[in-house]
């Protein structure tokens, strides 16, 4: 049976937005394994996630204090169904992501980043999956506030979608 992955980054609550839409807490409660690529902003969300996730891969982000840095690693790597995952918060720019983050993740097949609020699904040329859910919360010059899904089933990382949060 396929593992349901959901990807989601930059939060920024209560900054950006009072609380987190509730599409995007049934997300998380209906999947196997939650990625939090940073921002959280306030420890109180990371508590949340904790208790709503069946399993958390998490990092902290450039926004974050030290109570979420304390808690939480720079860099975080999972593997699941035999997919090498890796999740970082920041990447740089966009211009030449895709090698640096093969060069910097040489054991993974999958990255999950964010910080720049802006969706991206791209492979690399080594193969290297590089994936950012952009913001549930806040979507700067963005149409719409996203975030991912996915699944993983017999090694093979799959279906990956962007998700459109609604209006509630």
């Amino acid at each position: 049976m396929p593992l349901r992955l959901l990807l989601v980054s930059d939060t920024h609550v209560p900054k950006r937005a009072r609380e987190l839409p509730a599409q995007v807490w049934d997300a998380v409660e209906s999947a196997d394994v939650v990625f939090h690529a940073g921002d959280w902003v306030n420890p109180e969300l990371l508590d949340r996630f904790e208790q709503r996730s069946r399993q958390l891969v998490a990092v902290y982000g450039n926004n974050d204090g030290p109570e979420i840095r304390r808690r939480l690693p720079e860099r975080q790597y999972v593997v699941l169904e035999g997919v090498r995952f890796a999740v970082v918060h920041e990447t740089g720019p966009a211009k030449g992501r895709n090698e640096r983050a093969e060069a910097l993740f040489p054991e993974s097949d999958v990255l999950v980043f964010g910080h720049s609020h802006i969706p991206w699904d791209a492979t690399s040329p080594g193969g290297l999956r590089l994936l950012n859910p952009g913001s549930p919360t806040d979507r700067r010059r963005q149409p719409f506030c996203t975030y991912m899904t996915a699944t993983v089933d017999g090694g093979i990382l799959g279906h990956v979608q962007l998700e459109v949060v609604r209006k509630q």
